[in-house]
């Protein structure tokens, strides 16, 4: 990207469903303004510094993408026509790589892999139109990451500044079965409202993601830490003295957090897995792990807060899904007094057979799985609820 002044530039910050109001408030705490919900989407304002800080520092985001142009369009020869005439000369040197991602809904150009190899085309015959070179496509590490976003007959045109997915922390070593992503587990501890002045347990952590993003919250670690890479530092605007203030600046803002991060999980390969990706977020000495079931596993002394990921039918075939839901209700009521128990699932019939009442049910999206994120309060003499036969299993939002 050629050097230019942005005082204040439009961004973008894409996200999960459901997430958005979260990601807002992370961005106005980062010192964004005119922070706009969209869908699945929060368009901020700011500078330069503060897309580098948004990259490093939301936990919520999934990529920044830098606004450069929108039309309309007809058709697909229209759309390679709009296209070339963009002055990509201005945006990158003919000698860097570039990739282009595409993102078609209910358009007349009805598939995004054509979409995305049409403009590619409209961009490499315009440099080699102008300069007799064409630049190279290289689909997996691009010095410039090209986003088009095609809504009917909208063509919105965007920089990449993230490159990977921000979900792809770093930290990652090890997967178990049906893995939380990390934006999601971030974004369900922040919806939880949590304090960080109490306990965080996670008793199905499987391969330990919401304890590592439980862990980085509280100590106030930026997510982005463990990348070495970012979309804009292949720019030819990128600023090294200003990125590392920032990071160096990061390192002040840590603080010590006073409380248990307790995981288990009834699977010792699980648990092997979680135990690497602590030790590689280098977070070992901030989260404790015991290999238990649910049923039998003795948390420490409420208050805490507790989140899981049981598991449900889309996700993973368990016997009896139904007993399972009844065995965690029952386990909460006797164990867990003091506890804000949030459960996130896709199986809206098995979760009213917590047995207890929620005091919250929040529509969250888990990959393409609708889910609900229910809290369950519990305190000495919780009352467990009837549900009447028949009745809808859908819980309100």
């Amino acid at each position: 990207m050629k050097d230019q002044h942005y005082s204040s530039a439009t961004y973008i910050a894409k996200t999960i469903s459901g997430l958005e109001e979260v990601l807002a408030t992370e961005l106005r705490q980062l010192g964004a303004t005119e922070v706009t919900v969209l869908r699945r989407a929060v368009s901020f304002k700011g500078d330069k510094a503060l897309l580098y800080k948004a990259n490093y520092w939301l936990r919520t985001a999934l990529r920044i993408l830098v606004p450069l142009t929108s039309f309309e369009i007809a058709d697909e020869k229209e759309l390679y026509t709009k296209i070339n005439a963009f002055k990509w000369e201005d945006i990158f040197d003919v000698d860097q790589t570039i990739a282009l991602d595409a993102v078609v809904t209910d358009s007349p150009i009805t598939h995004s892999h054509y979409a995305s190899l049409k403009s590619k085309d409209a961009i490499v015959d315009r440099f080699r139109d102008k300069f007799g070179r064409r630049p190279s496509v290289d689909t997996e590490n691009p010095d410039v990451r090209i986003n088009l976003h095609i809504y009917r007959n909208k063509c919105d045109v965007s920089l990449d500044s993230s490159g990977m997915s921000l979900h792809k922390r770093g930290y990652r070593q090890a997967i178990a079965e049906a893995p939380l992503s990390e934006v999601l587990a971030a974004g369900l501890i922040l919806l939880s409202g949590w304090d960080k002045k109490s306990n965080f347990i996670d008793p199905m952590c499987g391969s330990g993601t919401l304890l590592i993003e439980a862990a980085l919250i509280a100590n106030n670690i930026p997510p982005g830490q463990y990348r070495d890479t970012f979309g804009f530092m292949r720019w030819n605007d990128y600023d090294n003295n200003m990125w590392n203030a920032m990071v160096d600046a990061s390192l002040d803002e840590q603080v010590e957090f006073e409380h248990l991060i307790v995981g288990s999980d009834i699977s010792e390969r699980n648990l092997a897995a979680a135990k690497g990706n602590i030790r590689s977020a280098r977070l070992h000495k901030d989260i404790d792990l015991h290999v238990s079931p649910f049923e039998t596993f003795e948390p420490p002394d409420g208050p805490g807060i507790l989140i899981m990921n049981p598991p449900y039918g889309e996700r993973i075939q368990v016997e009896d899904i139904v007993k399972l839901y009844q065995s965690i209700g029952d386990r909460l009521k006797t164990r867990y007094s003091g506890f804000d128990a949030w459960i996130i699932s896709a199986d809206l019939h098995a979760l009213k057979f917590i047995g207890l009442k929620p005091t919250a049910k929040l529509p969250v999206f888990n990959g393409q799985l609708e889910c609900r994120f229910a809290k369950f309060s519990i305190y000495a003499g919780s009352k467990r609820i009837r549900e009447p036969e028949g009745e809808n299993p859908e819980p309100q939002s």
